[in-house]
């Protein structure tokens, strides 16, 4: 093996977003682009250098590719040995499973989560530290600045390693350690949760589901943790395969996205529990018998019953929430006497909540719920809590939220989402809205008071770190909410969400629909941002 010295240039495109660096796959095949953050790491990570490293993808297109190419760099910047999942294959949080299970250096995953994949689509690369976790800001700046001082990578000429053949391989003094990106991961499940009790949910001949892996990294997980442990019927697992492309779909699990698993829980022949994950496996979408539950219902509904689970029998120490995600968690918690910690969206800013065990369980609206047991959200998990839940209570998804909303109240709760918008034309809407908020508290907005207005800062309070600039809050007498934010995991153009919230106490109420319900406020959002007026849109491109 020999190694080379390769002389490179900065690019100035790769300061990493909240769920690190994403562009589309014809970005990173340019000559040094993915070399060049890949060498980033390795010089800003000192813990890399003689120890070890975990490594792997979702399968979308130049997984394997750039899997072989940070080997060879991995081997020549002195890591001694390599964690990679089985075919380049590793879901998100099962990276994080072997992160922690063989205290790794960190690792290395490359994913853009839901975003499409394919050769004129989109990848991503991510670092996580030893904790399991994304990296925090401080990691991410600095493998910001080295990208933009960079002048040379090494990189290692060897023999391709055969990513398909569990065992151990040497790149030089680099032991390479094939492993089954499953096997680590099924093992952390069947401690948290009574695959017992699961099993004869499945073998009562009363209870059917699907799960759409969506021709993603969950398919293998799924297929061998719900049809083979659990003894779901074959045929359970849907577009279980991955695939480069993740068949031409879009591996989002929404409302839109997994249409054709939302048409099966529909009509008289609907299945009883239904369920969803994404690219890399840690979001999920829960669905019972012509019902969605929302990711924010989700998550309270998990704090409020933790209890009956086997892997939090003895109790949660508390719960964390994104912003933007709907304040339901916080009623579960005032209730139980818990700490309900607000955080900006990314889940690295759970991290050191979990780390410091404040917290338990975690969630964002954006379909992502996890716990203490890995350091990143996890879809197949929440799937599996939903099933140890359904055999322990034997009822359906619906009446669980529902009863669950009579003790609680209920958070009407609703996304709408510009995509692919000018992103000069974004950023003015914002800036448009900044310069309202110092005036709005106390006015009255249609039927609605404004109790406070303010651009959401973050102070962490386990390290002091601030975040600033975390999206724009408008809150209301009545409990009611506008959040209005930019996102950043997409790679063109930028992605305005819009996220409303209104609580109803009232159980006779409470049966509303969720569009009745939230009609005026949606009105009142779009006028408030001249939504019209600066970016040319009439409708949301999504609506969750």
């Amino acid at each position: 093996m020999h190694i080379h010295n390769i002389p490179t240039q900065a690019f100035q495109d790769q300061r990493p977003g909240t769920s690190g660096l994403r562009k589309k796959v014809k970005v990173f095949q340019n000559p040094h682009y993915l070399e060049n953050f890949v060498q980033a790491i390795f010089d800003t990570q000192a813990g890399l250098k003689g120890g070890s490293l975990a490594l792997g993808g979702d399968g979308r297109f130049y997984n394997r590719e750039a899997i072989q190419i940070i080997l060879r760099m991995a081997a020549a910047n002195g890591v001694q040995r390599v964690l990679v999942g089985q075919g380049g294959l590793l879901s998100t949080p099962a990276a994080s499973c072997v992160i922690r299970k063989y205290k790794t250096n960190g690792g290395i995953i490359l994913s853009a989560s839901h975003n499409p994949g394919g050769p004129d689509e989109d990848f991503g690369i991510k670092f996580n530290t030893p904790n399991g976790g994304p990296a925090p800001e401080a990691v991410t700046e600095a493998i910001f600045a080295r990208t933009q001082t960079i002048d040379r990578y090494l990189i290692a000429t060897a023999e391709l390693v055969d990513l398909d053949k569990l065992g151990t391989q040497n790149l030089g003094s680099t032991t390479v350690e094939v492993i089954d990106p499953v096997d680590d991961y099924a093992a952390l499940m069947e401690e948290l949760f009574d695959f017992e009790r699961i099993h004869q949910l499945f073998n009562s001949g009363l209870f059917n589901m699907r799960f759409d892996a969506m021709h993603a990294i969950t398919g293998p997980y799924a297929k061998r943790i719900l049809e083979g442990m659990l003894g779901a019927a074959p045929g359970t697992v849907i577009h279980g395969t991955p695939k480069e492309d993740f068949g031409g779909g879009h591996p989002d699990p929404n409302l839109v996205h997994a249409h054709e698993l939302v048409k099966m829980t529909s009509g008289p022949a609907g299945v009883d529990f239904a369920a969803a994950s994404d690219g890399d496996g840690d979001r999920n979408m829960i669905l019972g018998h012509d019902f969605f539950v929302t990711p924010s219902d989700s998550l309270a509904v998990m704090a409020a019953n933790a209890h009956l689970i086997k892997g939090y029998a003895s109790g949660i120490s508390g719960v964390a929430r994104s912003m933007p995600t709907s304040q339901a968690a916080d009623r579960v918690a005032e209730r139980l006497g818990l700490e309900c910690y607000e955080t900006p969206t990314g889940w690295k800013f759970f991290g050191n909540l979990l780390d410091a065990h404040k917290i338990t369980l975690c969630g964002e609206e954006s379909f992502g719920t996890g716990s203490n047991h890995v350091r990143e959200k996890d879809g197949l998990w929440a799937v599996l809590f939903w099933l140890n839940l359904l055999a322990i209570k034997q009822k359906s998804v619906e009446k669980i939220v529902r009863e669950h909303w009579i003790s609680f109240g209920r958070n009407y709760y609703t996304r709408h989402d510009y995509e692919g918008i000018d992103k000069a034309a974004a950023e003015g809407l914002m800036q448009h809205l900044q310069t309202q908020l110092a005036g709005l508290p106390g006015q009255a907005l249609d039927a609605y008071q404004v109790a406070y207005a303010d651009d959401f800062a973050y102070t962490d309070p386990i390290d002091g770190s601030r975040s600033d600039h975390q999206g724009i809050r408008i809150g209301f007498t009545d409990g009611s909410r506008i959040v209005y934010r930019l996102s950043g995991t997409g790679t063109q153009g930028a992605t305005l969400r819009i996220y409303l919230e209104t609580l109803e106490l009232d159980p006779s109420k409470q049966m509303r629909s969720t569009a009745e319900v939230m009609q005026s406020l949606v009105s009142l959002s779009a006028r408030l941002a001249e939504i019209k007026q600066r970016t040319g849109r009439n409708e949301p491109t999504v609506i969750t």
